[in-house]
């Protein structure tokens, strides 16, 4: 986009449109790209459309027209919306991973965190009990949780705790793509910023392709190599993480950046 060319495109989204009624347009247009080992915040207030946008490109939400292109594993970009819906699950559940803003929802609630994480290698097929607890408790300790706590239900964790467990939920696949919504919100401050470095150390080790929706600039501009900056479903500005906070051009990001605007 805006004619800079990034190899290994993992995510590209063309002319996205998404309504709910006639005269509500939630996607307008939308068209953007995530590569490989690139952090893209998708930056904007309340109600501005994030959400139904990364359902869209997640394969949650069909859009009504436009078309979303995601890597499969021979690195063939594939629009997912003209797949067969078994086909499309298949890709979805090898190669794109889903982080939920509440961890309730990304997350079994009623299995053990080791279970959690097994789960997730089990979609891929794999079967052998011990090399999945294994691999459970390697990933617990990835994302700084007591490899002790293995067979502790995740509610029984505070809510740094069971993000860091969806998180490793999230990528014990080691998926191409992971899409985020707002995955530090309801967290205090000390601990969004231990989750955002680890996740910021996690996903350039895998080189992991990351689309985040946000409405908070602290997390943006901890993790974001670019910025798209959404409005009522319209992408109003992009480009650099550090140009788009330090210099905005938008008035819309300007007032975003100014704090006038709040979520």
């Amino acid at each position: 986009m805006n004619g800079i060319s990034r190899p290994h495109i993992v995510l590209r989204a063309t002319d996205l449109r998404k309504s709910f009624a006639p005269n509500r347009l939630v996607c307008r247009h939308t068209s953007l790209e995530v590569a490989a080992g690139e952090i893209v915040v998708i930056l904007g207030e309340s109600g501005s459309g994030k959400s139904t946008l990364l359902r869209c490109l997640g394969g949650q939400l069909e859009p009504d027209a436009g078309v979303v292109e995601i890597q499969n594993e021979s690195g063939v970009l594939q629009a997912i919306w003209a797949l067969q819906e078994e086909e499309r699950v298949r890709l979805l559940r090898s190669d794109v991973g889903f982080f939920q803003q509440r961890p309730q929802d990304g997350l079994r609630m009623n299995v053990t965190a080791g279970a959690n994480i097994a789960e997730s290698l089990a979609l891929l097929g794999l079967r052998e009990f011990t090399t999945m607890r294994q691999s459970a408790n390697d990933w617990l300790e990835s994302v700084e949780i007591d490899a002790d706590r293995i067979d502790d239900l995740p509610g029984s964790f505070s809510g740094g705790m069971q993000q860091r467990l969806q998180l490793a939920r999230s990528l014990v696949k080691r998926p191409k793509l992971l899409l985020m919504d707002e995955p530090t919100g309801g967290l205090d401050v000390s601990v969004q910023a231990k989750i955002l470095d680890l996740l910021r150390k996690l996903v350039r080790n895998l080189k992991v392709a990351v689309l985040l929706v946000t409405h908070d600039l602290g997390v943006a501009r901890m993790l974001a190599d670019r910025i798209i900056v959404l409005k009522s479903g319209a992408i109003v500005e992009e480009g650099i993480a550090d140009q788009i906070l330090d210099d905005p051009h938008h008035p819309y990001t300007q007032l975003l950046v100014s704090s006038v605007l709040r979520a």
